[in-house]
């Protein structure tokens, strides 16, 4: 079996991620091709777009979402994803019991005794008159009935788990800062989720499956599983193992792939990219050596923002008063360094109102 090198799979993965050439898509394409795009924080798919799209207008974005193309909700890993309105629908009741246990994790104990397709019911009521409520309203007003849960466990049971939802805007549009109001997704988009299919098929994972890999890929089982959060998709594996082909990584692993799936030669040069915070092209992995130090992994988590030089996390970057500054994890050449000031001194000038191109990168201690 061949055995694909850190380097290759970086290489894939830089191509599959947009990040190798930047494409010329729409915005909803480009969404729907990554998977979606984590975006708890909601102005960093902006700079993802940024980095992966040609001549990407922050507008075109914010068309997406108020024209409803383009929806914040709870799904992968129970984090908020921008996800086009078809996946959505398609995708939420397939993760549905993985939200759940996902909340549960966190508050056990609060939900003891609390029946939730009884919970799920009375929310879904009260937000059936399509006005926008907070998480906070929603837990109050329930905690009325469930006063031992807490509205805090009630809310973020509600809204991250039992009921499709969407975040409204003007929250996650470019340069808005606004709180999290949320209605029912049917409402938002006109029609109810898709229900799940019968007990013995999973159409949905297995066109996850296919989906992931046409934007992570090649990818061992675990990493669909860490990209995800769900755990029953080694069976969409196996019923679409006539359609995929096989490698190794160099631990042994096997990695599974689309057999017509782009894996350009390792010597391919990659351009200077930078990553928002939670970018998936890092967090989309269990194995993320690919693209990130060991040493360095739990940048990702904290929520730095990264640099990517020769397709590897190399620098953290900030933003402030107009000013980009760089500060690297290792030393760059004069070629490196000249190709981070150029990237980032067009980073600040997108993010910036007044065309500031203002790069500060930071010397090693």
């Amino acid at each position: 079996m061949t055995v694909l090198d850190t380097r290759a799979l970086n290489r894939a993965t830089l191509a599959r991620q947009l990040l190798l050439d930047r494409a010329d898509l729409p915005v909803p394409d480009a969404v729907a091709h990554l998977c979606g795009m984590q975006a708890q924080e909601p102005q960093e798919p902006f700079v993802g777009l940024w980095s992966r799209l040609r001549a990407f207008e922050p507008a075109t974005l914010d068309d997406g979402v108020t024209g409803r193309r383009v929806v914040r909700t709870h799904l992968m890993r129970r984090t908020i994803h921008l996800v086009t309105a078809a996946d959505a629908l398609a995708w939420w009741a397939r993760h549905g019991a993985m939200l759940r246990q996902r909340v549960l994790g966190v508050y056990r104990r609060e939900f003891d005794g609390v029946d939730l397709d009884e919970l799920a019911a009375a929310a879904r009521a009260m937000l059936a008159d399509d006005e926008p409520r907070t998480m906070a309203e929603l837990g109050r007003t329930l905690g009325a009935r469930w006063p031992a849960a807490g509205p805090r466990a009630l809310g973020e049971m509600v809204i991250a788990a039992l009921v499709p939802v969407v975040q409204l805007p003007p929250r996650g549009l470019w340069r808005k800062k606004a709180g999290v109001r949320t209605v029912l997704l049917s409402s938002w988009l006109g029609r109810e989720i898709d229900p799940l299919a019968p007990e013995g098929s999973d159409p949905v994972g297995e066109a996850l499956v296919l989906r992931y890999l046409a934007a992570f890929g090649p990818a061992a089982v675990a990493d669909v599983r860490a990209w995800s959060g769900l755990a029953g998709l080694p069976n969409a594996v196996a019923a679409l193992r006539d359609k995929l082909v096989t490698f190794r990584d160099e631990r042994g692993r096997e990695l599974i792939d689309l057999a017509d799936a782009p894996r350009p030669d390792p010597g391919t040069p990659a351009p200077v990219r930078f990553l928002p915070a939670f970018d998936n092209a890092i967090l989309g992995y269990d194995d993320r050596s690919r693209i990130i130090d060991d040493a360095h992994r739990g940048l990702s988590v904290a929520g730095a923002r990264v640099v990517l030089v020769d397709g590897r996390v190399a620098a953290t970057w900030t933003a402030q008063a107009g000013t980009v500054t760089v500060t690297p994890l290792r030393r760059f050449s004069r070629t490196e360094h000249t190709a981070v000031t150029e990237q980032g001194a067009a980073l600040a000038s997108f993010l910036s109102d007044n065309d500031s191109q203002r790069v500060a990168v930071t010397a090693l201690p």
